[in-house]
């Protein structure tokens, strides 16, 4: 009785302080999340206050927080999603893990951590925070564009992380990361994953809508929270963390379709908790470690604002998305938050870390959040000034790439010739990345374990082993470099030419500008889909220099290409302006609305401008007496104006700086979603509020 007394006392002490906090946020708008955090810290032993929760306990009831985390996150998550999610959240998604934890990686190597620390330090600030990032969307009211596409990258990171703390507690737990051991542990974790969905595919789904047909929510209730524990448990037992037992468990019974059910069931529970977690963590937090680390939680937190923000922009609009809403989707996702708890937890837990690298990660997750709402709050200004300040020639490359890309989706591939080679080159493309990757994991183990024993059998210094092992690994990777470059280049043109189709031999093509120009672009997203990916995975295994080297390489003959490309394809767009003036020349005077008929007739004659829309500027027109730019029109809404009809003075490619009178054309080009705001923008006399910044 007395023991539970002392539960009972813990619990109240926590929930009370943690629910005074939480109030004094909420009425600062400041994320709630950071008030659990601060309770945490004035509970905790660190700090000289009257008020004392003992850690042990508290600590039993955070594992139920995560435990429930997860398992909420795996009933939003399914098979069918992912597929959906791949082409363009997969694409952010992989792009801004593998530079976060390259970076991270050589952050800790800088100050001089372990090989098994760096790690776990890259791991811990590649993870952005789904619960900061929903609580700060509802309390500034983003809208739904911008939240699908953070979401959908939220999701992507999600499923990462399961995967990676996974093999981080295998990690932990076996030979402390040696090179050897992580192919170990990919394959173990592959066949446990593999086991548990398809056994879990044949019995799960069919048990849980035959408990809904009972009809009480009850029975579901604790059936869903027991098999929740129940593969929980299971997985802890296998080695792996019980974060990925939740995970799995959630996703299987959302392939039953009652995801959405159970997950609104398990609300109460899973905010209960999850406060008691975020409670513990504040607790282990000793505010003098993290004042005598002030220099790594800088720099840390420098990494993850500049890092997170300019790796998901670039993912989100190599993914076909405009300039402002790329912007702040990167600048929404830029802290970190409960996955870097939990994974410096593995680490400290296990002895494979020192116990100061915790506190670290909780005061940059402070430091992010705090920053979160005001990074979201500045974002819509700071893509803005951005666009504003673009050469003209990558700004009307973002509007028609995103058209392009809207095309290549609508294009149906499957069952075609087309579809069967795209297939055919993304299984050559991630086989030549796999065995490029295995060259230099074996190139490494064979240094660790034999080049010393055949330096001393062949009478070789140390450095000339290592020079000739070096000179056999490049001659046997080489080959498989070359075909990586070879098979992103075919793979970019075969889809450039689902939209962009080649004319026949000897006939002037008139496709060839756009089509370079989207050709370069997809090498480029490729090239960072499996570049950085690959240089974090081979990380721990070369030297800091090499990965540098290779990307700067890379990205600078790409990106001296895509500046080419993009400056041709300037003039190309206009070449066509000046086609379409004679259209709306003749359209200017017409008291009829613009027809569609002749602008599809010039794009058909110079491909690659986007699905061409004209809008006329009647009296009322909002847009009347103002300007391109005071109108904020490709900022606001991603879509550009290539030319401006009228009956004197017509206007090709226009600089934005023209007066719009009643009676002009204007042509837009971009995406149909952007097309459309931009003709509500220029049309509607009582205009909708401009997005929040």
């Amino acid at each position: 009785m007395h023991e539970a007394q002392r539960f009972l006392q813990d619990l109240a002490l926590v929930l009370s302080v943690a629910a005074v906090v939480t109030i004094l946020f909420r009425l600062l708008r400041q994320p709630t999340v950071i008030g659990y955090l601060l309770a945490g810290i004035i509970l905790g032993p660190h700090i000289p206050i009257p008020l004392f929760a003992d850690q042990d306990r508290i600590r039993t009831l955070a594992e139920l927080g995560v435990i429930l985390v997860m398992f909420s996150i795996g009933l939003e998550f399914s098979i069918r999603r992912l597929i959906t999610l791949l082409p363009t959240s997969g694409l952010t998604g992989a792009i801004q893990l593998g530079g976060m934890f390259w970076l991270g990686y050589g952050v800790g190597q800088i100050f001089g951590w372990s090989a098994e620390e760096s790690l776990f330090g890259g791991a811990m600030i590649a993870i952005s925070s789904t619960m900061i990032v929903a609580r700060t969307f509802a309390e500034e009211k983003v809208d739904a564009k911008l939240s699908e596409i953070v979401f959908g990258v939220l999701v992507v990171q999600d499923l990462a992380a399961v995967v990676l703390m996974a093999v981080l507690t295998a990690m932990a737990a076996g030979s402390g990361g040696a090179s050897d051991a992580v192919v170990k542990t990919t394959g173990e974790l592959a066949v446990f994953l593999v086991a548990a969905v398809v056994i879990g595919f044949l019995i799960v789904p069919r048990a849980v809508r035959a408990l809904f047909r009972l009809g009480s929510r009850e029975t579901v209730l604790v059936a869903g929270v027991g098999f929740c524990f129940a593969l929980a448990l299971l997985a802890h037992e296998l080695g792996y963390s019980v974060a990925l037992g939740a995970f799995l468990a959630g996703s299987l019974i959302a392939e039953s379709g009652h995801g959405k059910e159970v997950e609104r069931m398990i609300v109460p529970l899973r905010e209960l908790f999850g406060a008691v977690f975020f409670v513990a963590v504040g607790m282990m937090v000793d505010p003098i470690v993290v004042f005598d680390s002030w220099a790594v939680v800088l720099s840390l937190t420098a990494v993850v604002l500049v890092g997170q923000s300019f790796l998901v922009a670039l993912g989100t609009l190599l993914a076909g998305n405009d300039v402002r809403t790329s912007v702040r989707a990167g600048m929404s996702m830029a802290q970190i938050g409960e996955f870097s708890f939990i994974i410096a937890g593995i680490g400290v837990g296990t002895g494979v870390i020192r116990d100061f690298m915790y506190p670290v990660a909780v005061a940059v997750c402070l430091l992010t959040s705090f920053a979160t709402p005001w990074m979201v709050r500045l974002s819509g200004r700071a893509a803005r000034a951005i666009e504003r300040r673009l050469p003209s020639a990558i700004q009307t490359f973002a509007s028609l790439y995103g058209a392009w890309r809207e095309q290549l989706r609508s294009r149906p591939r499957t069952g075609t010739a087309v579809g069967r080679r795209i297939r055919r080159l993304v299984g050559l493309l991630v086989l030549d990345g796999a065995l490029l990757a295995t060259v230099l994991i074996a190139a490494v183990i064979a240094h660790e374990r034999y080049v010393p024993d055949l330096a001393v059998r062949l009478s070789l210094s140390p450095t000339l082993a290592l020079i000739l092992l070096l000179a056999v690994a490049a001659l046997l990777a080489l080959p498989f470099a070359i075909g990586m470059l070879r098979v992103a280049r075919g793979l970019g043109i075969t889809l450039a030419r689902v939209v962009l189709p080649s004319v026949a031999g000897g006939a002037l093509d008139l496709a060839a500008a756009p089509r370079r120009t989207f050709v370069v672009t997809l090498q480029l997203a490729m090239t960072l889909l499996v570049g950085l990916p690959f240089l974090a995975l081979t990380r721990p295994f070369l030297p800091f220099w090499v990965g540098f080297v290779l990307l700067v390489l890379a990205m600078f003959a790409l990106g001296l290409s895509f500046w080419r490309s993009a400056r041709n394809l300037e003039e190309h767009v206009r070449a066509g302006a000046h086609l379409v003036l004679e259209t709306l020349v003749r359209q200017a005077g017409e008291p009829k609305p613009p027809q569609r008929e002749p602008l599809d007739k010039v794009a058909s004659t110079l491909p690659g401008l986007g699905q061409l829309t004209a809008v006329r500027l009647e009296l009322d027109s909002p847009a009347i007496g103002r300007t391109l730019i005071d109108l904020d029109l490709r900022g606001l809404t991603g879509a550009s104006v290539i030319a401006i009809g009228r009956a004197e003075g017509a206007v090709a490619a226009p600089t934005g700086r023209e007066l719009l009178a009643p009676g002009d054309v204007l042509t837009l080009t971009g995406t149909t979603d952007a097309v459309a705001a931009a003709a509500s923008l220029l049309l509607d006399p009582a205009p909708p509020a401009a997005p929040p910044s």
